[in-house]
């Protein structure tokens, strides 16, 4: 999807001038957030950057120090409860009934929700999380990985349309990382749940968001669609080739040369454009070198570091 499309799409949350003071300390400064109906937007940050103290406001648990918050198109000011009856968040760790069951601790939380408790309803989120085997466990028994699940589940019980996930990756093994990043993309591609999702995993963020922001200092550096935000700039690609010489020998004959940084073992560097790899790679091959592989090694992280070390 692109950001054009987005664009002309519904608004979800609609910040402007968002500020807030603790003291001297401005936490959030004049920032602006906008993020659209299927949005998995990503909220991203070093730590001290804002991210906690701005969902916070959006969740109604601090107050604004000025700035306005808009979602679904009203002011959360003086719809709260309308609004955040549509919302569903999971910030920082879960919390449970640790002697319940997670089934137990689901029909508690529901029927505090004024959500669907029945027992379908129940298993169908237990289901949705991977969590239907143990739903008769006690929590005190599940590892840190199911919590975060169940804790997804908790946030779903009522079927909000905007699901808020502070860091819900936090301390899970790779595995665990995967399970949670599936469960986002589903209800992002086949319930049709809008994603905020912040997160210090940017490997994570660049996987499954959308459209995504970088904020740093509590300002915003940077929003737009991921794609085109990474794909902006020059990437550094790595070939592996079967013969080094040849191949070196081969570029430096060429208008490639202009492109190369290094070589190593078996492995020349170039910086580049994205657009400009298949050309490279086939004249390599044209020429007789075998290219294995072609690894491009700009990401997300190279990004987020540019962009918050420029504030250093």
């Amino acid at each position: 999807m692109s950001t054009g499309e987005l664009l002309n799409g519904e608004q979800v949350i609609d910040v402007k001038g968002l500020t807030k003071k603790f003291g001297s300390l401005v936490a959030v400064n004049n920032l602006n957030l906008n993020v659209f109906k299927g949005d998995v937007f990503g909220f991203l940050g070093p730590n001290g950057a804002g991210k906690s103290t701005t969902i916070r406001m959006l969740l109604s648990l601090i107050r604004p120090t000025s700035g306005t918050i808009k979602i679904f198109g009203k002011s959360l000011k003086e719809n709260q409860k309308d609004i955040l009856r549509r919302i569903g968040a999971i910030v920082e760790k879960p919390d449970f009934y640790l002697y319940l069951s997670a089934y137990k601790n689901l029909e508690i939380l529901g029927r505090i929700s004024g959500a669907d408790t029945s027992n379908k309803k129940i298993m169908e989120m237990l289901e949705l999380v991977g969590l239907a085997g143990r739903a008769k466990s006690k929590v005190k028994t599940f590892s840190h990985g199911m919590k975060q699940r169940l804790g997804i589940a908790q946030a779903l019980i009522h079927d909000p349309e905007l699901v808020i996930l502070d860091e819900p990756t936090m301390g899970l093994d790779p595995q665990g990382m995967k399970e949670v990043r599936d469960i986002i993309l589903y209800l992002s591609k086949v319930k049709g749940k809008t994603i905020f999702l912040s997160s210090h995993i940017l490997r994570e963020v660049e996987l499954i968001a959308s459209r995504m922001i970088i904020i740093n200092k509590g300002t915003a550096r940077v929003e737009g669609n991921v794609e085109d935000l990474l794909n902006s700039n020059q990437l550094r690609v790595t070939f592996e080739v079967d013969d080094i010489m040849k191949a070196f020998n081969l570029i430096s004959l060429t208008t490639w040369k202009q492109n190369f940084i290094s070589k190593e073992k078996n492995q020349l560097v170039f910086e580049m454009l994205k657009k400009d790899i298949p050309a490279l790679n086939r004249h390599l091959i044209e020429n007789g070198v075998n290219v294995s592989s072609v690894v491009p090694v700009r990401s997300l992280e190279d990004y987020f570091l540019k962009i918050t070390m420029g504030d250093s």
